[in-house]
Parts: C-alpha cells; structure tokens; sequence
C-alpha cells in the first residue's frame, strides 16, 4: 500500500510541472492551421488556442502577418457551439485586435452574439467588440450598448459599463456621454458590482464638471447604496473634493466619511479610516474616531484586518505620534502575532511612538524574530530605527550595534543598502556617533559582495576618516580593499586613500608609499588614479590638494563631454575654458531619506534618464531658430517652473528663467483651459527696467484647448551686475477665436484682440548661481582669500536658527557644505557655509555667523573672485 501511494505521489510531482513551459512559437501557429477544418473539433482548438494565448501572455511578439493569419482562422471558430471555445475565442480576438489588420470583419459576429439569447455569451461579446471598435463605428452599436447597460442579466450589464469606461478613454468619451441616462438607472440596481461599475462611469463622465460631482455627491451621500464597492468609491470622490475645498471637518463630505466608520462591512470602515488619517491638515481631534477603529480592528480574529489596521497606524504614527500612543497596547499584544508581517508593522509603530526608556526592550523583542521575516519587511524596521536615531540620539549605541548585527545576516542589496544608509544617516546627523559607525562600516566592508555599497563605503570613509581622532586607523581596512576586491572598488579606495594624504600631514608619508604600490596595479583605471593622486601629493600645495582632491570637479560630465566635442569640431586657437561648462546640479535630497515613508511594496525609483534636464532644454532651445541665430553661449542654468497665473484661471501660465553669461531667456508656457476658444498669435508683453533690452520674441501662432503653447523672450541683461536682480511686469496678449467645444474648430475667421494681466516675473540673487558642493570649505575658503571678502551685519525677523539657516539657503541659492544647514539641538549660535557659481563660472564663498537675539543676528561674509558679485549676495540680503 505504502509503494502505490508513493508511485502515485511520484506521478503527481511529474505531472505537476507546467505543461506550456518549452512552446515555439512557430510551431503553435502551425498547430493554428485545425481551426480551418470542417466540421470544427472543439477540444483539439480549445488545446492550441489556449497555447497561442499562454504564448501572448507570456510576452511573446507576434508579426502582423502572423496575427492577421491567426486572428482570420479564429473566427472560422464561430460556426462551433462548444461554450468554452466561445469564450476562448472572444479572448483571442480581444489579445489580437492590436496587431492583426481587419479585425473589424467579426464585428456583425459579435453583435449578433451581444443581441442574442445566450446569456454566457453576451458579456464576453461585448468586451471584445469593443476593444475593436473605434469612434466612429461605435455609433452604429449605440442602441445595443445603452440596452445592455441596463439589461437585468449583471453580468451583461456590468461587461457593458466597463467596456464604456474604456471607450470614453480611447476617443469616444463624446458618444459615452450620451449613455449617462441609462449609467444613472444602473447606479440604482441591486447587484453590487453593477452599481460600483455604473458609479465609476458615473463619476468619469462628469469628473471635470465640478457642479455635477457636487449633485453626485449630495445625492449618493443621502442614498443607502448596497454595494460596499460603491460606497468605497463614493468615499474617495468625497476625499478628492475636500482636498480641493481645502478643509476637512467643516465640509459636508466629511461628515458622510465619518459616519462610514459605523458602516455594516468592514472594508467600508477600513476605507473611512483610512481616508481620514491619509488627508492633509488633519487634526489630533478629527483622528481620533479612525484611530479608534482601527484599534479595533487590531484584535479582530481576521489577520488581514490585523495587518490593514497595524500598517495605517504604522502611517499615521510618521505625522501624529501622539494618536498612535492609545493603541499602544493592542500593538504590543500583536508583536508575537504569527503572521510575521503584522509582527514587523507593530514592533516599527511602537518604535515611532514608544518612549526611550522603552527602545532597549524592543530592540530585543525585534531580535526575537527579524530574521524570520522578508526583505522588503527587514527594510521597514530599518527604517523605524533611522527614525529612532533621530528621535533619540543619545541610544545611537544600541542601535548602531543592532544594524551591525543585521548588516552580517543574509539579504538582498535592497535592504544591505537600507541598512548602509541608516548608518551613513546617524553618523552625519550625530557627531558623537561618527567613529562607532565608521566602525560598523569597516567591519562590514571586509566580507560585502556589493560593489556599489562598497564603494559608497569607502568614498564616505574617505569624507569622514581624516576629521576623526585617529585617521589611521581606517587606513588598513581601506587598502585592504586595494589588495581584494575588483577593479571598481580598488579604484575608490585609491581615491579614498588620496583624500587621507591631502588632509592627514603625518599621513602623507604613509600614503605616498601605498599610492605608488598601487601603480603596479592590473587595472588601468586604478593606475591612473593612483599615479594623478601621487602627482599632486607630492607637490605637497594645499591649492592643488583643494582642487584637485578635496573639492574635485564640479561641472556636469554630459554637458563637458558636448562642450570638448564642440571645441575639437571648431577652428579656434583659444584655450577650451572649463568656466564655459555648466555646474552639475546638486540634489536637494539624499537617497537615502526619500524611501522613509515608503511601506512595503512600494514602488522603486525609475533609472535617472541619460540625458540631464539641462541637456533637454539646451537641445530645445537650439531648435528655435530665433534664439539659435543669436549665438547667445553655453546655457548656465534653467530654474525650476514658477507660476504666473491661478492653476483655476482661464490661462495658465508659467515661467522658467534660461539664464546665459550676459542674456535671459524666458520660456513662457501656457494652457487655454477655456474649451470654447481657440487663441491666436498668443505673446507676453514686458515692461522692462532701465538697463534692460528685448532682443527677440518668439510668439505661439496657435493655443488650442487644453494643450500648451510656449512663447519665448530673449532679455540682454545689464552690464551692472547689481541691475541684473529685478521684478518685470507681464501681460499676455492674443487674439480670440470663439469655437465649437466639440471639434474645437473655429466658428468663424474672425476674432478679437484680448489680453490678461501676469503675475510680475521676479528675477531673483538664486536664479544666477548654481549649488556647488565643498568637500573641504575650509580650504577653498582660504583658497579665494581674504583680499577678496566683503562683510555686513543684518538683523533677521526670525524666531529660530533653523527658520534663519533655511530662509537664507532658499533666498541666496546655494548650497550648504559640511552639513551646516543642521542646527544641533539647543544651540544659541551657529555658523552657516555655502558655496555656489555664478554664471560665468564665477566662485562664490558665503560664511553667515547667526546668533540668537530679538530675532536672529546674523554677519554675513562673501568672498568672491569678482567683487560686484560679493557686492550683490551682501546686498541682496538687505
């Protein structure tokens, strides 16, 4: 007995395996040929159009010859009446429609289908037609369309809904609209998933009619709808609308999601909850009923409950703290929860909301388990503690040891990389807790199989290690990495060791020994690094070591690449200038901080695109001619979109600023959101300052509904730097065309000059630099001298620091350097550094000494090779 059940468990496991796993493609569609023959053998088609639709969800591309050859064969199908061939070949129609030629042939096929009386037919029907179908055969269906709607059949009805959903997204939201009557008695029908589908339509033919939605809403709210997914939807519709209002619980709608909370089904409840912790400007009060829902739901015996509820709160407790404080016992309870997921969520709300004294203990508690658990929920503790190390400094110890102790498990780069983030995170906000981390990170360098976290390793050892106490020791851990690792980490220990030698006197000896070991090495890459590095040590100039080490090069590599091909393809006997070459942009946030309130699952950041934003916009505008043939330079900088209009007005228009070493360029894009007017020979007209010309005007011939147009200004800017900051008045001026809304066609070929008055365009001290980050400020500071330095005391209306030091990085625009933008806590005094270039590759030094007073005192020192420059950024304050 024992032998036969294991020869037939053996059997299972063969027969287990996946039976379309090794199809061809070709012979697949060799296969197709048995749906021409006569009369149709319903199982042998079932088998091989089942393959050919694995193949196609599989990613399988089939030529347009291929599928008009298979598509024409299905539909030999029809004259079958097997049930379950039907439907396979309304599938094949629909996954073909795309790529075969003449698929409107089965249209009367499928509309005799949709008409008829098989009820198992007609849904099916119904979405094939009209994935085929296109605007304007769409109204000979029509009449059969607004019958199925409201058939009595759901299934029918509901296959009818969603297909127009579809429809109105593909061109034909004009002909669905004229459905809504029959949508509306649909959004009354008893079967839930028929009032949801007729609600979302409902909802998508009238979302851009504010009005309507606002009719919707007070209806629905009034209405007992019987569907749970509808009331959802409701929900979110109602949310969508406050969030426009711009207050919670003085609008109505909130009221309706309030009273959802004591709904009959739970995901109704969920979704209130949810909807309520998830706005913005919402308050502790207006919390509270969610949060006691959602307690609730902690200890319900349904474990997807446990961990919808654990996860919201786990959000909640990232902006609200204090409201997650009262649940604080049901998440204890749940940290020994089986299901290891709701376990992680529990532990990392505790660590957000728990006390200090509390850390130690669950530290242990998530020890207990958190090998047990997956990446991505490894990621999420990682997480809590970085905000645990902000929260509470002074227990860096504790948890420093425990990330160490997670950095040696098993894991994928994801959560290694999460892990070296946290670290690299506590070490730059906690001076006291830089050489435990450096120490973890050294240790952890010697056994990682990362390149790319090995290298972000030794490049922050070699920031970090020279300011320590004892450099040295950091030495052998890096070199150690010349001796063992591949070419790309050898590489950046090569460049880590230089920065040791360029800071480190005592070192330097030491150092040129290991550089010139590491010019024997294999890899061409790390010889050059190390025979350049030496070079430049040798010379032992603290200049060259600040230039060429410390601070390194700053400009935008693609954009030094264009300019040296530029220069090689010219006749010019002048040296190739590196001031001419852009800056690269510094990022405004670290990697490492923009995942903190990501969950589980969230989505991965998209790769960086090759080509840069500066590139982008240097390529436009060499595309219009007027521009080009003005030979205005190399571009510096583009700023970053600002408004000159409402987002709610009739035009909206926004600027960005193109600024070149003596001109502007103003790049005017703008939207006609009137669907009945089509705008003509649309221009900006400017009233300019003294100093001030307009050299060209690039006017948009034609700004249809809906689509932006863009209008150009080329500005010669001032000789006299300190004119170059100013406000310029603006008026959009065009002539006006009523039209059809519809066809967006001109009623008639004339029209009316009009105009609209902008918002002035404020050319701002931050529009002209570029952020530019100092790895040594002090060195390039003594670098420019003091020869060159201007001085000036202010006295700042700020109640804080932190307010000042952020008020002055955002008005001068440049970039802080060694981290002191962070005011440390408690602090009455402060010192502010920044660094940029204005355009024309010019050096800029800002040293702010604030203080505490009736207000924020603050000297401010400027060191500049050009001294209008320095003039300017101490003005400019003023």
């Amino acid at each position: 007995m024992l032998g036969m059940k294991k020869d037939k468990k053996e059997e299972e496991e063969r027969d287990g395996g996946n039976q379309y796993a090794n199809l061809e493609k070709t012979s697949v569609l060799q296969e197709a040929r048995i749906f021409n023959e006569t009369p149709v053998n319903p199982r042998k088609s079932i088998a091989v159009l089942t393959k050919i639709l694995y193949l196609i969800n599989q990613g399988e591309v089939l030529g347009t010859s291929e599928a008009t050859e298979c598509f024409f064969a299905i539909t030999k199908l029809f004259q079958a009446k097997d049930t379950v061939l039907r439907r396979l070949v309304y599938l094949g129609i629909k996954e073909l429609s795309s790529i075969a030629e003449d698929v409107i042939i089965v249209t009367s096929s499928l509309t005799k289908d949709m008409t008829g009386k098989e009820d198992c037919y007609r849904a099916a029907a119904i979405r094939a037609l009209c994935t085929i179908t296109d605007p304007v055969m769409l109204q000979a269906i029509e009449r059969y369309m607004k019958q199925a709607i409201v058939d009595r059949n759901a299934s029918v009805s509901s296959a009818a809904l969603v297909s127009s959903l579809y429809l109105s997204k593909t061109g034909a939201s004009e002909v669905v609209k004229r459905w809504v009557n029959e949508v509306q008695e649909s959004v009354t029908s008893d079967n839930v998933m028929v009032q949801y589908h007729a609600l979302g339509l409902l909802y998508h033919i009238r979302k851009h009619d504010r009005l309507a939605i606002t009719k919707l809403l007070a209806k629905l709210t009034k209405m007992s709808l019987k569907s749970p997914y509808a009331v959802i939807l409701v929900i979110r519709i109602a949310c969508k609308m406050i969030e426009e209002e711009d207050h919670n619980s003085s609008s109505p709608y909130f009221d309706f999601i309030e009273s959802c909370l004591r709904h009959k089904s739970e995901m109704v409840i969920y979704e209130a909850a949810h909807a309520i912790v998830n706005m913005k400007r919402t308050s502790a009060r207006e919390l509270a009923p969610a949060v006691s829902v959602l307690q609730l739901f902690c200890s319900s015996p349904k474990p997807t409950l446990r961990f919808a509820a654990v996860r919201t709160l786990n959000k909640v407790a990232m902006t609200h703290p204090a409201a997650v404080t009262a649940c604080n016992l049901d998440l204890e309870n749940l940290i020994t929860d089986s299901n290891r997921s709701i376990a992680t969520l529990a532990i990392t709300t505790l660590l957000k909301t728990g006390a200090e004294s509390s850390v130690d203990r669950l530290m242990k508690q998530i020890a207990s388990f958190v090998s047990e658990i997956s990446d991505e929920f490894k990621i999420v503790v990682v997480q809590a503690i970085s905000a645990l190390c902000a929260k509470f400094p002074k227990k860096h110890g504790i948890l420093l040891n425990f990330l160490s102790g997670m950095l040696r498990d098993e894991g994928g780069l994801d959560y290694k990389a999460s892990i070296a983030d946290t670290i690299i995170a506590v070490i730059e906000e906690n001076p006291e807790a830089k050489e435990n981390g450096l120490a973890h990170l050294c240790e952890f360098i010697e056994d990682c199989e990362h390149t790319s976290l090995a290298v972000k390793i030794l490049h922050l050892l070699g920031q970090e290690g020279p300011r320590t106490s004892n450099p040295s020791r950091y030495i052998r851990f890096i070199y150690n990495r010349v001796l063992l690792e591949c070419a790309t980490v050898r590489a950046a220990a090569v460049s880590a060791l230089a920065r040791f030698g360029a800071l480190c006197d005592e070192l330097l000896p030491n150092i040129l020994v290991l550089l010139t070991r590491c010019q024997m090495d294999s890899d061409d890459e790390v010889r050059d690094r190390a025979t350049y590095f030496k070079a430049i040590l040798e010379q032992q100039q603290a200049s060259l070591n600040n230039q060429y080490i410390l601070n390194g090069i700053q400009v935008s590599l693609s954009s030094l690449e264009k300019a040296l091909h530029s220069y090689t393809l010219g006749q010019t006997e002048q040296p190739f200038d590196m001031k001419t070459v852009p800056v690269a942009p510094v990022e405004e946030e670290k990697s490492s901080g923009k995942a903190a309130d990501a969950g589980p699952g969230a989505a991965k950041p998209a790769d960086k695109p090759s080509a840069t934003r500066h590139d982008v916009f240097v390529e436009k505008l060499a595309g219009v001619p007027a521009i080009a043939a003005l030979n205005l330079g190399p571009l510096f900088r583009s700023t970053q979109p600002a408004e000159l209009t409402e987002s709610e007005t009739e035009y909206v228009v926004q600027v960005i600023k193109h600024v070149y070493s003596g001109h502007l360029v103003l790049q005017l894009d703008v939207t006609n959101t009137l669907n009945d007017q089509l705008l003509e020979n649309a221009r900006v007209e400017v009233e300019l300052p003294e100093g001030w010309n307009l050299l060209a005007e690039v006017a948009c011939p034609r700004l249809e509904y809906n689509v932006m147009g863009t209008i150009y200004l080329v500005l010669e800017c001032p000789e006299d730097i300190s004119e170059c900051v100013t406000s310029i008045p603006a008026t959009l001026k065009f002539m006006v065309k009523d039209c059809d809304p519809v066809t967006g066609e001109p009623e008639s070929d004339e029209g009316y000059d009009d105009d609209y008055q902008l918002e002035d365009i404020d050319v701002a001290v931050s529009d002209y630099v570029m952020r530019a980050m100092k790895g040594n400020f002090g060195a390039a500071w003594e670098e420019v001298g003091e020869g060159n330095e201007l001085s000036d005391t202010f006295s700042l209306p700020m109640k804080t620091l932190d307010e000042a030091v952020k008020n002055i990085v955002l008005f001068l625009g440049l970039q802080p350097c060694e981290r002191s933008d962070k005011v440390p806590e408690g602090k009455s005094s402060h010192t502010l550094l920044l660094s940029g270039v204005f355009r024309g590759g010019v050096e800029v030094l800002v040293k702010a000494k604030l203080a505490l007073s009736d207000g924020v005192a603050m000297q401010l020192m400027v060191r500049s090779e050009s001294p209008e420059i320095a003039e300017l950024m101490t003005t400019a304050i003023a």
